[in-house]
């Protein structure tokens, strides 16, 4: 089992070094210049002379080949860069949103399980009754609708029918105000919950339903074990490694930002900071952002792996053979 998670951890090395030339090349294909988008009309006012001490400032005089390499050292040392639109350094103005995405991706999470699972084992049990054809309608309403519509629905019915307003801007922090918080976060929450609730379902009821199908599912009921106790014990242990697969690739995608979700609820995440830095050309917050989604992506799959063995010990001897 150590020897598959070493090899597991060893692996994203490879990966994180060509997301990073993956991330330095794409950035600088995006059409404009950083220095025209960080002073806008006053870039037009330069002379010669101060472009040229910008772009040395900034290291954007220097060739592509020795930019990336100073960034990838940088980075190694914890240095992600300095931001030109907020003239901090990346890994701070990183370190001050991700918080925010962070606790949306942890509530939109419990949202989705609380729903999505129990759903989807009574889908199973009940299989082809009417709890069935319910889950599978709730399921295909939450892959259905977007979440930008799911989200501006959920404000236009608040506002409309019941004259009160998502509690949007001027983001305030758990620490700060709970309750305040907490109006901000469950909206959004739950739109991204919902969604995520309907892959859960599905992916619940095909593995419960796989199992349930299983020998030893029926040997324990004729040893006169409880509906319930089979179905805890038994049938959702075994079914857990399709479940905690889909968790940990939605969970990498919370954590990267939810652009829209946060552009339409006015959230200080890191997908909205995301979506800001591109359209400002903001060359080193952007590669900062990209490889830290990407590193994000790297522990949930750790941590899924990890997950995994402790699920089935023999997962690790089947991946390594």
């Amino acid at each position: 089992m150590i020897r598959y998670l070493t090899q597991r951890v060893i692996a994203f090395i490879p990966t994180l070094l060509g997301v990073s030339i993956l991330i330095f090349g794409a950035i600088r294909l995006v059409p404009g210049d950083a220095i025209v988008a960080m002073l806008g009309t006053e870039a037009g006012m330069l002379t010669e002379t101060q472009r040229q001490s910008l772009e040395a400032y900034f290291g954007l005089d220097k060739p592509p080949i020795v930019q990336y390499v100073t960034w990838l050292g940088g980075v190694v040392r914890g240095d992600l860069g300095l931001s030109v639109r907020h003239g901090e350094a990346v890994t701070q103005v990183i370190t001050a949103r991700y918080p925010v995405t962070l606790q949306l991706a942890f509530m939109a999470v419990i949202i989705a399980l609380t729903i999505g699972l129990p759903i989807g084992v009574l889908s199973a049990v009940r299989h082809n009754t009417v709890v069935d054809l319910f889950g599978r309608f709730v399921a295909l309403l939450g892959l259905a609708l977007p979440g930008f519509l799911m989200g501006t629905l959920i404000i236009f019915v608040l506002s409309y029918y019941f004259k009160i307003l998502p509690n949007s801007g001027d983001f305030v922090s758990f620490s700060e105000d709970p309750s305040r918080n907490l109006s901000q976060m469950i909206f959004p929450a739950f739109t991204l919950g919902f969604s995520f609730s309907a892959s859960v379902m599905r992916t619940t009821r095909s593995a419960v339903l796989e199992v349930l199908a299983q020998d030893y599912i029926r040997t324990a009921r004729s040893k006169g074990l409880r509906e319930g106790v089979v179905i805890r014990k038994h049938a959702l242990r075994n079914a857990l490694i399709p479940i905690v697969t889909i968790v940990g690739v939605e969970i990498g995608y919370l954590l990267g930002g939810t652009v829209i979700i946060e552009e339409i609820f006015a959230l200080p995440g890191i997908g909205r900071l995301l979506f800001n830095a591109i359209s400002q050309r903001d060359y080193a917050l952007v590669q900062g952002i990209a490889l830290f989604i990407a590193f994000n992506f790297v522990i949930i799959n750790l941590i899924t792996d990890f997950i995994y063995v402790a699920i089935d010990p023999r997962t690790s001897y089947t991946r390594e053979s």
